[in-house]
């Protein structure tokens, strides 16, 4: 029931299947699996998030590696159901109609969690406004605002108008939100049947809001001009908080959440500590992210969990005796599942990838801080590497930003690095990187890569999803990588650069680190110690699938964040 709910949670975007396009990637596809854990554990929680009717985008890559744009076409009806009610926001002066749409995201034990779509899409508005929630992060910097105008006014009004009158904690992932805050701020007042904020309103709130920040780099943090945010609100309130939430000529959004959150974390160890001198007057606490156990465990691995292990759907701590699978068992699921996604990559690019090479799996967003390109840094010394080791073969997948020229240029440097090494290593490029190819990747190849550029990576989750499959990562030490490996045991390090804040680009000592470790260590195991590597796939699941999971996640929220 609707006053049941005590915890609202708020996203810009949702990750919740691959037939549903409200999501870019990380982000989006965690907020997914929250809300599934939230589900499983019977935490009364609600949802809001904007209804982005053409998706992010669809990605099309022509044979020279450039990204092309398409707008992503669903039925909104055939997933979603429309509740009915609907509310107001004033933006700019005009009264922008909003309706929700309700998905209900199931439990294994029953309960549900309710999402909440707003849409501007409606005949009472213009035809401006109407596109205001059409698009995933698309649009300028006024259109940007507007959006989260609706998300963090929008979203409590509509949580009103559907019922939800004792919500005690609403959880900002990420700034996108923080506008939620001012109007929480506007409730205490029009409560207390007064014009001003008082210090009384601004403790009360506080004790009402939990802030989830996601991003070491300060230009990920939304900002916005003053003279923009007041044209758009109009509410008095933000020069009333003006002082409170230091800002000067831009509004920004995360120090709005961090001055109005009685706990704010970030999302690994490192992302806390990065985070706590990026915003040193504020207390950031951390709550390592995790991913979904039983939605990203294939099929393979769920029936042999189900045989050797049950009950880990309910407790996600119960994998740790994953150190007990047969051997024979663990390989045999690992092979279908890799004969799966060779298959998948033949039929898609033509490639000729070989079930029994070595496969190395890279897909994330294509943003250049993540260096998708390490991997072909010093090509002579590949070709040397492959002749001695053995054969190799890398699958990529990922989106880079409608406006990241950095990002679309990463994925062109891929393609020609599949050119200049044709004869010797077989790579290919996946577009259209998804909830669902997600899936079939984490799980089919035989080894996870990441290659950040340190301490940029918050934290990182597809290492997460491969581990519970059994696949280990090799991996610069950032995000939750810090937390997760052992080195020999869980994967590998890479290791090659002091791994505080790096200042340039220099690629060099990394790529050498990643291809020693390769040529010495990886390669020589996976093709002349079966047994061992075996070893280190039930590991993985081991050790790190039991723990990073937002089951786990989900319950430190409750203990620390929602139920003081």
């Amino acid at each position: 029931m609707e006053n049941d709910r005590r915890i609202a949670y708020f996203s810009m975007e949702i990750g919740l299947n691959a037939d549903v396009p409200t999501y870019s990637g990380g982000l989006g596809v965690l907020a997914g699996d929250t809300i599934r854990s939230a589900a499983d554990l019977r935490v009364p929680m609600v949802a809001v998030t904007l209804l982005h009717k053409k998706g992010y985008f669809h990605q099309k890559l022509d044979e020279n590696g450039w990204q092309h744009e398409e707008p992503v076409e669903w039925v909104v009806s055939d997933f979603l159901t429309h509740t009915g009610v609907g509310t107001t926001v004033n933006i700019s002066g005009r009264e922008v109609q909003l309706e929700a749409w309700k998905y209900d995201v199931p439990g294994y034990t029953g309960a549900t969690v309710p999402v909440y779509f707003l849409s501007s899409d409606l005949p009472d508005n213009s035809d401006w406004d109407r596109r205001l929630t059409d698009r995933l992060y698309g649009g300028d910097l006024y259109y940007r605002l507007c959006q989260e105008v609706i998300l963090g006014i929008g979203g409590l009004r509509m949580l009103r108008a559907l019922g939800y009158q004792n919500i005690e904690r609403f959880h900002m992932n990420e700034g996108h939100a923080a506008f939620l805050a001012l109007e929480l701020l506007g409730e205490e007042v029009k409560g207390a049947n007064r014009q001003t904020i008082t210090v009384e309103d601004v403790a009360r709130v506080r004790d009402k809001c939990v802030f989830t920040t996601h991003t070491p780099v300060p230009a990920g943090h939304d900002q916005f001009p003053l003279q923009m945010v007041n044209e758009v609100l109009r509410r008095q309130e933000i020069m009333e908080i003006k002082q409170i939430c230091q800002w000067d000529e831009s509004v920004n959004m995360t120090y709005l959440a961090l001055n109005l959150s009685h706990y704010v974390n970030g999302v690994a160890k490192k992302h806390a500590e990065v985070s706590s001198h990026l915003f040193a007057r504020y207390a950031i606490d951390s709550i390592t992210n995790g991913v979904h156990a039983s939605t990203w465990v294939s099929q393979p691995f769920q029936e042999l969990f189900d045989n050797y292990i049950p009950g880990w759907r309910k407790d996600n701590s119960s994998l740790r005796y994953a150190e007990n699978l047969p051997k024979a068992e663990v390989w045999r699921a690992h092979r279908l599942l890799k004969e799966m996604l060779i298959q998948h990559v033949n039929q898609h690019s033509q490639a000729g990838m070989e079930v029994d090479h070595f496969t190395i799996g890279f897909a994330r967003r294509a943003a250049t801080y993540k260096r998708a390109d390490l991997f072909f840094q010093n090509i002579a010394r590949l070709r040397e590497l492959v002749r001695k080791s053995g054969p190799i073969q890398v699958i990529y997948g990922g989106k880079a930003h409608p406006h990241d020229g950095g990002g679309k240029e990463l994925i062109r440097r891929i393609f020609q690095a599949r050119e200049a090494l044709r004869d010797e290593i077989k790579i290919v490029y996946l577009p259209n990187y998804d909830f669902d190819l997600a899936r079939i990747l984490t799980a089919g190849v035989d080894i996870w890569l990441n290659t950040p550029r340190p301490p940029l990576e918050a934290s990182g989750t597809s290492g997460m999803k491969a581990a519970l499959n059994g696949v280990p990562s090799l991996s610069i030490l950032d995000g939750w990588w810090i937390e997760g490996c052992i080195e020999g045991v869980t994967g590998w390090a890479i290791d090659g650069q002091d791994q505080e804040i790096q200042t340039h680009d220099d690629y060099r000592t990394d790529a050498a680190s990643l291809y020693q470790k390769l040529e010495q260590v990886i390669l020589p195991i996976f093709y002349h110690d079966r047994e061992q590597y075996i070893n280190i796939m039930r590991h993985c699941i081991a050790i790190n699938g039991s723990f990073f999971n937002t089951e786990r996640m989900m319950l430190e929220y409750v203990l620390k964040a929602y139920f003081l």
